[in-house]
């Protein structure tokens, strides 16, 4: 016969457990309590999105323990009708109680999709805390790198990588894109995610209400070093971040089209870099994904082709990727789907001895629709790449 245990401690080993659960209380729920008004918004939604739904989820878990127990085998004086298969009353309650919450979710999540748009300025900053015309927010731009973060600060002329300061208590704007796949930028702490995708923008607004350490993330998975994607927010006093932006230009160094080329590699767990000055068209060249020397930008391609093209005279302007696959900017040579437009009729960005590959641009070949073809006048000749 086994060792039967007391009666008591058998009681203590099923209560210890519980014993431990006030041990969660050091937990941080930062979704659930941020530090920023917008993050704070969505919080709360999904309190009362889900308080919402547990008024039909508890009634049906206790109605069924309840049924279950009625109605079991041994208790005879339950009602025994097994031809019963319909009452109004009872109708009228299961269906009329999930839709009046259908309602009001539908109208909870319509009006907090229009005044929570990633896109849409923050109109305040704290409950009863309106933004007056006079408040301008702070603009940061966000280039996703594989495996890392860089943030440009225009207005203060500098640039970080895996390193955010923000002023509390002021609009931030971000301005958001990607130098190869698809991420997603996430603050818990600040505000909800959103993508970053190459050759597209995005936008996120946010508000910091208290000052601290916080973390930000990649939300997406985006390969290899994709796990240690992480940067560090610092919620900072307006003096203390006047004094983050004075330390930053003092520790020098310089973010033009040339450095940017070489970050943009792959790498991981890389520490916080500061840089006291940038280059400030590196984002919207980043966007129009045109950090190369001597490639066309986007929306000047775009506006070529609104135009009607270049035409025959065009097809000299097409170059050869010169990065490789693990640089993210293309793969083997000799296809036409790994090449580029180079820009028509404009001087190179860079100098050419900045290229990654040191290889001189000769911008002899690049003309533009009308002008004198160059490049393939002598049809034996191979491409220029």
């Amino acid at each position: 016969m086994p060792k039967m245990l007391p009666r008591s401690t058998a009681r203590f080993k099923l209560l210890a457990p519980l014993g431990l659960l006030p041990l969660l209380a050091g937990c941080n729920m930062v979704v659930l309590d941020p530090a920023g008004d917008v993050a704070r918004q969505q919080g709360n939604l999904i309190l009362i999105s889900t308080a919402l739904m547990l008024l039909i989820i508890v009634p049906v878990m206790i109605l069924t323990v309840l049924f279950a127990w009625r109605y079991r085998a041994a208790n005879k004086e339950a009602t025994y009708k097994p031809d019963w298969d319909h009452s109004t009353q009872l109708e009228l309650v299961i269906w009329a109680a999930p839709l009046l919450i259908i309602i009001c979710l539908g109208a909870l999540t319509w009006v907090a999709t229009h005044l929570l748009d990633p896109y849409r300025p923050l109109a305040r900053t704290a409950p009863g805390q309106a933004v007056t015309a006079e408040v301008r927010p702070v603009e940061v731009q966000v280039v996703a790198l594989d495996w890392k973060w860089l943030f440009i600060y225009p207005e203060q002329g500098i640039a970080t990588v895996n390193e955010l300061a923000l002023p509390a208590h002021r609009p931030v704007r971000f301005r958001i894109s990607a130098s190869s796949v698809m991420n997603s930028f996430y603050i818990p702490a600040l505000a909800g995610q959103i993508y970053a995708m190459p050759g597209m923008e995005t936008k996120l607004h946010g508000v910091f209400n208290n000052t601290g350490q916080y973390t930000g993330f990649s939300a997406n998975y985006s390969g290899a070093g994709f796990s240690d994607m992480r940067f560090a927010v610092k919620s900072l006093s307006d003096a203390d971040f006047a004094a983050w932006v004075a330390a930053t230009k003092a520790g020098g160094g310089t973010l033009d089209r040339a450095v940017y080329l070489k970050l943009e590699k792959p790498s991981e767990k890389v520490a916080a870099q500061r840089f006291a000055s940038v280059d400030p068209q590196l984002f919207d060249a980043v966007v129009n994904m045109c950090v190369e020397p001597g490639k066309m930008c986007m929306h000047d391609m775009m506006s070529i082709d609104a135009a009607g093209g270049a035409g025959v005279a065009g097809i000299g302007n097409v170059r050869s990727l010169t990065y490789d696959k693990f640089a993210a900017r293309g793969t083997e040579p000799g296809y036409w789907g790994r090449r580029y437009v180079g820009a028509l009729c404009s001087s190179p960005l860079i100098a050419s001895g900045d290229r990654p590959d040191a290889t001189p641009v000769d911008l002899a070949p690049l003309t533009g629709a009308g002008l004198k073809q160059t490049a393939f006048a002598d049809r034996s000749a191979p491409p220029h790449s």
